[in-house]
């Protein structure tokens, strides 16, 4: 091998190992604070900005959203917070009322004008009480008659329930249908009822006694069947 070959071939590995050396400061110097890569910026995901400002704030993060789409709960009606002033109460005028009775007809308190007037509320057409009601103000209906009072029964039952009650016991009462409860509300024969420790909404035995002036002489609540229809006709008499 000539001295020329010799010099070039023992030259290559020590210029090599320059190059690594000089990548290696390189290297030492860029983690000591030299030159730093450029740092890519931090995406922060939306929900963990929203945390962030609700955070910083003290708010939910989606309180504006919630705020917008929240409706508040409406006031109660007047009618709602304070009695009716059309609640039947003795001494008072009678409600006024104009509802479907058996038979496909009307009545009205209207139609009673000059007249005494009896209403009485059952809770349900043909159950065992409410029939044993009605038989007892139809076996008096003559004698209602002769002192000038005319009866109605009213119930929530439909039209075509009350004929067949009317029918199946043969009933010469007219028998109201109130199914929106319009009357029995009025009349303060419907609320809170208990049965077998349950409450709930419902018809109360209720009967009413209007004069001839049309106005609430007495009332009867929580009536018991057994003698009352002859207790009615009693202070019917005596007006």
């Amino acid at each position: 091998m000539s001295k020329k070959t010799r010099k070039k071939s023992s030259t290559k590995p020590s210029k090599t190992i320059a190059r690594k050396a000089a990548q290696k400061a390189t290297t030492a110097k860029a983690g000591r604070g030299g030159s730093k890569a450029p740092a890519k910026p931090a995406k922060k995901p939306a929900a963990k900005a929203g945390k962030a400002v609700a955070k910083k704030s003290g708010k939910p993060a989606n309180s504006a959203s919630a705020k917008a789409s929240h409706t508040p709960a409406s006031k109660p009606l007047k009618s709602e917070q304070s009695a009716s002033p059309n609640l039947a109460v003795e001494g008072a005028k009678a409600p006024a009322f104009h509802l479907p009775r058996d038979g496909g007809d009307h009545v009205s308190l209207a139609d009673y004008a000059g007249k005494k007037l009896v209403l009485f509320f059952y809770p349900r057409a043909d159950t065992p009480g409410c029939t044993r009601e009605a038989i007892d103000f139809t076996r008096l209906k003559g004698a209602f008659a002769e002192s000038g009072t005319e009866v109605l029964g009213i119930s929530a039952d439909t039209v075509k329930a009350q004929e067949s009650f009317k029918n199946k016991h043969e009933l010469s009462i007219p028998l109201i249908s109130d199914e929106q409860h319009e009357m029995l509300e009025a009349y303060g024969a419907w609320g809170e009822k208990s049965m077998y420790g349950r409450t709930f909404l419902g018809i109360l035995r209720t009967t009413v006694l209007i004069g001839a002036d049309g106005r609430v002489t007495r009332i009867w609540r929580n009536v018991r069947v057994d003698g009352h229809a002859d207790e009615v006709l009693a202070a019917a008499q005596a007006l």
